[in-house]
């Protein structure tokens, strides 16, 4: 990624405080680029307070003309933010645009990350296949819907829970063929729970994480290992793939680790 373009927007149009959600998606999706010196070290800023900021900037090029101190500026996704954060105890960053910037507390990232099924600081995520009614239903309607949405190329659905606190929801991890954040998943999601998924008071809530499938490599290598039911769209053919232990041999679902879930295909 060279530049995060939907936090440019943003604090370009000084809306931070007016679009807070939308601020935060957008770090959260698509990082930023932090300062570093010749050693390699971050470049702190001194905020107004006399306390260090974690800065962030949307560009390189942007780092450059704003902070020329820095050495460089390196490309932070969310994850490694808060792992700078959590070795250097700083608790704010400061987040800028070539026309503006706004400060953003450490603790909203990390409930950003959490609704949105990934790993902050302090907190594990154990991720799990579901036969909750939900999970089919969203499912289900993948199949039928995902051709929609030709750039999302494989949807996994999963029962998350926060082992630190115990908290669940059904998850949707995205991976997508455009820059993050995507603007495919998030119609996907409108779509789904908007036209074909009804939400009741005692349904689970259900997030969405988008992934860039050069970026985030190791998380979808790692979800691909945990048997969770996965659509996958080859855009050209219009094929879709479904993976779900539901198709599995009833002897070989008992042991879902030891199986190997059916495949079965649907075209248009």
């Amino acid at each position: 990624m060279t530049v995060n373009a939907a936090l440019a927007d943003i604090l370009d149009r000084q809306a931070a405080e007016a679009e807070p959600e939308r601020l935060l998606g957008a770090l959260v999706d698509g990082g930023v680029f932090v300062p570093v010196l010749e050693n390699g070290s971050v470049l702190f800023l001194k905020g107004k307070d006399g306390r260090p900021d974690l800065p962030g900037f949307v560009s390189e090029a942007c780092c450059a003309e704003k902070l020329p101190a820095a050495a460089a500026a390196v490309h932070c996704d969310a994850l490694r933010l808060l792992d700078i954060v959590g070795k250097t105890g700083v608790e704010v960053m400061s987040v800028h645009s070539g026309n503006g910037w706004a400060r953003v507390p450490v603790p909203l990232v990390r409930q950003t990350l959490s609704d949105r099924g990934v790993k902050g600081t302090g907190q594990r995520l154990k991720l799990s296949w579901s036969t909750h009614p939900t999970a089919i239903a969203l499912r289900d309607a993948l199949v039928r819907r995902i051709r929609e949405f030709p750039a999302i190329q494989a949807v996994w659905v999963s029962q998350a829970r926060w082992v630190d606190t115990g908290m669940e929801n059904l998850m949707l991890h995205v991976a997508v063929d455009e820059p993050l954040p995507s603007s495919s998943a998030q119609r996907m999601m409108e779509v789904l729970l908007r036209e074909e998924v009804r939400l009741g008071d005692g349904d689970p809530k259900v997030s969405m994480l988008a992934l860039d499938p050069t970026a985030h490599a190791a998380t979808i290598a790692e979800l691909e290992t945990k048997g969770l039911d996965t659509i996958r769209l080859d855009a050209a053919s219009g094929r879709v793939e479904v993976i779900s232990r539901e198709y599995d041999d009833p002897a070989v679902a008992e042991n879902a680790e030891q199986g190997k879930p059916k495949r079965w295909w649907r075209r248009s």
